[in-house]
């Protein structure tokens, strides 16, 4: 059991975990209610049933390799790559959305397809989950409160994030400019060998909150970041660029398996 200084000095971290993982279990549900919005009504309501379920178990799961990530420090900054990689992908993403580049895959899958999909989603959403964790704190039982809470993040966080984004709708970027903040902290401890206190830490999650809702809420502030935002893009597509093929070769296998299912389904 943790001590009461260490209950303290945890604190902001479990703080910056409710944060985190509350917007990022609205993306959760929401990804799951939009993969299954094209099934029938009695269908729909199954698959979002089984995608719940499976991002409870697939979440449990992830804790086993919790350990293994914490004591290997290679492991550690290949999982802060990633999360950078996470808030590349979702800028870059969103750039092509809005420029009319892309647009996202909907409909076409039957059934069991739509859930296979749907739990390939929860399985890589779980990875997020702990690695976000792993890199707030390097204790075991900090990390499995981290997962805890997105758990419960899912049953009782999301509907008051869902009501916060539809109020401040900038959290949604947010949620993923947290993720690579979290992500770039870490690899500056493992490559500097410097130690970021957890108030620290959750300081700048703070201060990014307050200026994402600022910048939604001040046409004066988005003209005066409007030039570092557009600059800020070449190095982000780069690296959304490079991140892409090397952890898209590392998740070749569930890709793979997507793409049978979806062949399945039109079969």
């Amino acid at each position: 059991m943790p001590t009461v200084p260490e209950l303290g000095e945890a604190a902001p971290i479990i703080a910056s975990l409710v944060i985190i993982e509350g917007l990022l279990s609205v993306d959760n549900a929401l990804a799951i209610a939009a993969m299954a919005s094209h099934l029938p009504e009695r269908q729909k309501y199954l698959a979002l049933r089984w995608g719940i379920l499976g991002a409870y178990v697939f979440r449990g799961l992830a804790l086993a390799f919790a350990s293994t990530i914490i004591a290997h420090p290679g492991l550690k900054l290949l999982g802060a790559a990633y999360l950078v990689h996470l808030m590349a992908g979702f800028f870059a993403r969103r750039a092509k959305t809005d420029s009319d580049e892309a647009s996202p895959e909907t409909g076409g899958r039957g059934f069991w397809a739509t859930v296979a999909a749907i739990e390939l989603m929860d399985l890589s959403l779980s990875v997020d989950n702990v690695v976000a964790a792993v890199a707030m704190s390097p204790k075991l039982w900090v990390v499995c409160t981290g997962v805890f809470i997105g758990i419960l993040a899912l049953r009782f966080v999301a509907g008051m994030c869902i009501r916060l984004i539809q109020r401040f709708p900038v959290l949604e970027s947010t949620a993923f400019l947290l993720v690579g903040y979290v992500g770039a902290i870490l690899a500056v401890e493992l490559t500097a060998q410097i130690h970021i206190e957890p108030l620290q830490k959750f300081g700048g999650i703070a201060v990014i909150l307050a200026l994402s809702i600022w910048y939604s809420e001040s046409s004066a502030l988005r003209r005066i970041l409007a030039p570092v935002l557009h600059m800020l893009r070449v190095p982000l597509f780069l690296y959304a660029a490079i991140s892409n093929r090397i952890f898209g070769l590392l998740f070749l296998p569930l890709k793979a398996a997507a793409r049978l299912f979806r062949k399945e389904s039109r079969d």
